[in-house]
């Protein structure tokens, strides 16, 4: 079982019904805010465990993290095909719109994405499953629990993943701040995409970076040298989805 800490991501996996419930920990003393009200009420309709324990134990078991208080125990993240993120977009009638990790590790970063793919509407996430982070707890509370309404796909392989969203007329453009990238804001985001974010750092490999339709950045005139991937993929993902709504 995992445990999942901090009240939004607590709150989001039991409205998006996370599979595999276990106990309900709350620590002693804490304040009932909103959000507190609709974990206890969701808790009481499907009859769930609820233990009062000490906060000294959910510090213990989320090691130190700012679990506010309370804490449930489920099962493993549902992970999807990919081919489930394109038939989820078909079913709603809209034209595909996918977010790429390459190789992201930082939790923060992930959870910040995913908020905002939440946000906008994406159909689905997709990552490796080596050398990238998983969906772990910690980014869950990163997300604010957005990730429980995602579809999220693991796979072995980005670049045969890319080569068949491109057989569904699916165009990827990979986010790097490159001489042959194009602005953001010039660039055709219209249709069926897949945005590419590349690891921290590094960006994208040599090979993700091949086999993207375009590349697309962001124009900076500042002294700083690029923003973080979360920034920049965030603001793309954004503006890709305002020029599709009209």
């Amino acid at each position: 079982m995992e445990l999942l800490y901090g009240r939004n991501a607590v709150l989001e996996a039991l409205r998006a019904n996370r599979r595999k419930l276990g106990r309900l920990l709350i620590a002693d003393g804490i304040k009932e805010g909103e959000s507190m009200q609709a974990i206890n009420t969701i808790a009481r309709e499907r009859r769930m465990q609820v233990a009062k324990v000490q906060r000294s134990e959910l510090d213990k078991r989320t090691a130190g993290a700012n679990h506010q208080g309370i804490a449930l125990e489920c099962g493993a993240y549902p992970y999807v095909e990919v081919d489930d993120i394109i038939e989820l977009a078909r079913e709603r009638g809209e034209q595909p719109l996918i977010l790429i990790f390459d190789h992201l590790q930082d939790p923060q970063n992930i959870g910040t994405l995913m908020r905002t793919a939440e946000i906008v509407g994406a159909h689905g996430i997709i990552f490796p499953d080596r050398r990238s982070a998983s969906i772990t707890p910690a980014v869950i509370n990163a997300s604010a629990g957005a990730v429980e309404h995602l579809y999220v796909a693991q796979i072995t392989n980005i670049a045969q993943t890319i080569k068949h969203l491109q057989e569904y007329n699916i165009w990827v453009a990979g986010v790097e701040d490159d001489e042959r990238a194009v602005d953001f804001d010039k660039a055709n985001l219209r249709g069926a995409l897949a945005l590419v974010i590349g690891a921290e750092g590094p960006g994208l490999a040599r090979l993700t970076r091949e086999r993207c339709d375009l590349l697309v950045r962001l124009p900076m005139r500042g002294n700083v040298a690029s923003l973080n991937a979360a920034t920049a993929g965030s603001i793309i993902l954004y503006h890709a989805w305002r020029v599709r709504e009209k």
